[in-house]
């Protein structure tokens, strides 16, 4: 499904399947049972399975997998220092030999091959969308988040106002959340982000300058297939602020990020990540560590003169 939000499901399972994913991201390593996480959603176990396929879109064994795999490679590619076999602990499989089997099967190649030849991901994705294209009546196109802010084009030549490598605290936010394909415009986004917006003005949460908007990435587009990619769009808000329905609450760590400062078109942000991930990362001297990379919008480009976006993108990192 295209986000966690459907006007014929009631908002309070949304907020609890909203839990679910939280939790399964803060706990990977952890227990991940139907029992404990049907608790975690206040639902019966017997009814749990069920609810969540038909608003995720897909079961919860599978959904929990392909969430720890997808955390593998991403540490995989990430560091080199970790042995396969703690990797396999860290994402919760029971010992290296299953998790080896899991890895094979679902990338088609082992752990040991990524981690020497990471372009094995961009092969990966290359087929899998190519199939899609070919197996699907209407072309598949990237319409996640990611594009849905303009980066289907590459342009050159974008380089930030600033760039620098700092310590954030961490943030607790308000948001909504988008699963896989995000059908529609940059007007969808704007619609979805402003009804977030709204619903944190009426309570009294808008303090600008002190508050922030933003998007979240969970997953890494070269890893994940873009119908699952999850983004959240999400507003700070004071750590005890209560939420339900579509909208849901969670920490973004702190810790050191590169933060880069771009004053960008709304078809310039890929150019903007592919300086940071192609020019400045390989330089630094740091290494990208596994926390979700975020974008802090600074203005409405619509009352900007050249409709320009300032944007602060996050990438967390760690030194070599």
């Amino acid at each position: 499904m295209g986000s966690i939000k459907n006007n014929n499901l009631n908002n309070e399972y949304i907020y609890r399947i909203n839990k679910v994913l939280d939790y399964i991201d803060s706990n990977m390593g952890d227990d991940l049972s139907l029992d404990v996480l049907s608790n975690v959603a206040n639902f019966s176990s017997y009814h749990f399975h069920r609810i969540f396929s038909t608003i995720i879109g897909e079961p919860l064994s599978k959904y929990i997998q392909r969430i720890r795999l997808e955390k593998a490679a991403l540490i995989l590619v990430s560091n080199s220092k970790y042995p396969i076999g703690q990797i396999a602990s860290i994402c919760g499989f029971e010992n290296q030999s299953s998790f080896s089997r899991a890895f094979q099967m679902h990338f088609g190649f082992s752990a040991s091959e990524l981690r020497k030849d990471k372009s094995l991901l961009e092969s990966k994705k290359c087929k899998t969308d190519s199939k899609r294209r070919k197996d699907s009546l209407d072309p598949l196109a990237y319409n996640s988040i990611v594009e849905n802010m303009g980066r289907k084009t590459y342009v050159p030549k974008v380089r930030p106002l600033s760039i620098e490598v700092k310590n954030s605290n961490e943030m607790a936010v308000a948001y909504i959340r988008i699963i896989g394909t995000f059908n529609g415009e940059l007007e969808v986004f704007q619609n979805t982000l402003l009804r977030l917006v709204r619903w944190a003005e009426i309570r009294d949460l808008i303090q600008f300058p002190e508050t922030k908007i933003l998007s979240l990435y969970h997953d890494n587009p070269d890893i994940t297939d873009d119908i699952k990619l999850r983004t959240s769009l999400c507003v700070t808000v004071p750590e005890h602020t209560k939420v339900d329905g579509e909208i849901g609450k969670m920490v973004i760590p702190g810790g050191k990020y590169a933060v880069a400062h771009f004053m960008i078109g709304a078809n310039e942000f890929k150019s903007a990540w592919d300086f940071i991930w192609g020019e400045w990362l390989p330089e630094s001297g740091y290494q990208p560590d596994e926390r979700p990379c975020f974008e802090v919008y600074m203005n409405n480009p619509n009352e900007h003169p050249e409709h320009k976006s300032i944007v602060d993108i996050y990438v967390p990192v760690k030194p070599l």
